[in-house]
């Protein structure tokens, strides 16, 4: 049973892949569902002072490198129009709850890796990235819990 919930944790820290995945395989291995969310979380959320501090410097470095530059630049491009599509959207007093929206949403490209990163480039600060990305996460994982267990199902969503 370790093992499983190891599994979950490491599928959570998969960028794209994310709380989105580790969620519904820790449903299907008949994993509790309450531990198997915080469990997600946590892993989900390992990554995000990383990616806050060092992506953007690490992309940035890369951009122009022959045989990882395209990637690169996909991301950091990825990145500066979640963060204006925030911005856009929140105006400077909303970013907070932009951001957990974005990250709480469980759609494709819209994760604590995504979401962490845009922070990183609105200048958000830490605290508030990481409070704010957390709450999305959780989000996200009550949202795929419902949806693995058939919840939606039963009430007709």
């Amino acid at each position: 049973m370790l093992g499983k919930y190891l599994l979950a944790f490491l599928i959570s820290m998969v960028p794209l892949i994310e709380l989105r995945g580790g969620v519904p395989f820790a449903v299907g291995m008949d994993l509790p569902y309450f531990e198997s969310l915080i469990v997600c979380v946590i892993g989900n959320m390992l990554p995000v002072p990383f990616i806050y501090f060092f992506a953007r410097k690490v992309l940035i470095w890369g951009a122009d490198k022959k045989f990882i530059g395209k990637f690169f630049r996909f991301c950091l491009e990825k990145g500066e129009k979640g963060g204006q599509k925030l911005r856009n959207t929140a105006g400077r007093g909303g970013l907070f709850v932009a951001l957990m929206l974005f990250v709480g949403i469980p759609l494709p490209g819209t994760g604590a890796w995504t979401g962490t990163l845009a922070a990183s480039f609105l200048n958000m600060g830490i605290k508030s990235t990481a409070l704010s990305v957390s709450l999305g996460v959780i989000i996200a994982g009550i949202i795929m819990g419902l949806a693995s267990t058939g919840v939606f199902s039963v009430i007709g969503i």
